[in-house]
């Protein structure tokens, strides 16, 4: 085999998409997984595996993780959540990177978050950090390097990731320094993507795609891949899904 394929999918912790009432729409792990299954994908690279509990609770093990590393057979793991915080909003948190070759020289990052306050139903709040894991395999004859990372919605705060560049800074020193092939996937929460890959590029990465949204709430490209040049693209498509309130991305490679 001299190709792989990478699914990047944010699962929102298994609820599936509701046309009427989105937020009240039931959780359904049993498509999650008929989702991630249709694809046959050689990596799987996940956010929002797990819904945040008040408080900061985090249960353990991850209960939808768990799940996941039962019925995806044949796949080796790396789950992660962000550090605990009593301020987190009951949406997804947690990132998880399958893969069908074992996974070795795994990591995590916190990425802070800027005190910006937003109201939350009549209250003040400031958002909780982020997360970047990582991990290392060897597929279709070669080593390859994968990063996982959820951003923090600056557009949903009034604000930009422009103007708070910490987490995508922290994201695009990983990839100034990576050796080797890599693939960084992940819901990125940049509404004008635009600035997001060119800021990449100039760390040597590619995302696989730019024009179809990947996001049912707003028509934004939110979910990437990237590759470096070490890696080449040889197929990609955005798959529409009632599985969560994300597309499916789904990319296959060779190395070049």
């Amino acid at each position: 085999m001299n190709r792989f394929r990478v699914l990047q999918f944010n699962m929102q912790f298994g609820q599936i998409w509701d046309d009427t009432y989105p937020d009240r729409a039931p959780i359904r792990l049993d498509a999650t997984l008929g989702e991630i299954r249709a694809y046959d994908a050689d990596i799987i690279l996940l956010q929002e595996v797990e819904q945040a509990m008040s408080g900061g609770v985090q249960f353990k093990p991850p209960p939808n993780y768990t799940r996941l590393s039962a019925e995806l057979k044949g796949y080796d793991s790396w789950f992660s959540y962000p550090k605990s915080d009593p301020r987190e909003l009951p949406f997804g948190i947690g990132l998880a990177i399958f893969s069908r070759t074992p996974l070795r020289e795994t990591m995590r990052m916190d990425l802070p978050s800027p005190p910006i306050e937003f109201d939350f139903f009549g209250q003040k709040r400031t958002p909780t950090d982020r997360l970047l894991i990582g991990a290392t395999t060897t597929v279709a004859g070669g080593d390859l390097r994968l990063l996982n990372t959820h951003l923090l919605a600056f557009f949903m705060l009034g604000s930009s990731s422009l103007s708070h560049p910490v987490q995508r800074g922290l994201v695009a020193a990983q990839l100034a320094a990576a050796k080797g092939a890599t693939i960084l996937g992940g819901d990125f929460n940049v509404r004008r993507h635009e600035n997001l890959i060119a800021q990449f590029a100039g760390c040597g990465f590619a995302t696989v795609q730019s024009r179809h949204i990947t996001w049912r709430r707003q028509p934004y490209v939110l979910d990437h891949i990237f590759h470096n040049s070490v890696l080449r693209c040889v197929g990609q498509r955005v798959v529409p899904t009632p599985a969560s309130d994300h597309h499916a991305l789904v990319a296959d490679f060779e190395f070049a």
